[in-house]
């Protein structure tokens, strides 16, 4: 079997968080929410948050919901285009709290500075620039 990349990752949020995540997503971190009409029309369960061409977030409305409990376990780590200081100034125009800033943790593509934020279910996003020499 040869992966060659992530299609998605599906995370449950309450019932009432469609707009919260959607200020999260796409408002603060600028990216584009995509089936939300489809959704809810009934058409299919969840609505997506765009990452790249290929990769989305699935956000799934659910009753079932239970908050992320561990801090460092449960989180989605991304790899954003722009450097650290770039990450920082969006996220402060955004108004969106930074949990933990870090210079070089590993990662799939080796050290770069990263930053931890949380989105508005619990849920930790890992936002990290591009390593140096990495391939997206």
């Amino acid at each position: 079997m040869n992966v060659r990349s992530i299609d998605h990752v599906n995370l449950r949020i309450p019932e009432d968080g469609v707009e919260d995540g959607i200020a999260f997503y796409r408002d603060g971190l600028g990216l584009a929410i995509e089936g939300r009409d489809r959704y809810e029309r009934g058409e299919k369960p969840f609505f997506d948050v765009r990452l790249a061409p290929t990769h989305v977030i699935h956000l799934w409305p659910t009753p079932e919901f239970d908050p992320p409990e561990a801090t460092n376990y449960d989180h989605v780590a991304l790899i954003v285009e722009e450097p650290i200081e770039a990450i920082l100034d969006t996220l402060d125009t955004a108004d969106i709290d930074v949990e933990h800033h870090l210079d070089a943790p590993l990662g799939a593509t080796g050290e770069a500075p990263a930053v931890y934020v949380r989105d508005p279910f619990g849920y930790r996003v890992e936002l990290k620039a591009a390593a140096e020499g990495a391939d997206s």
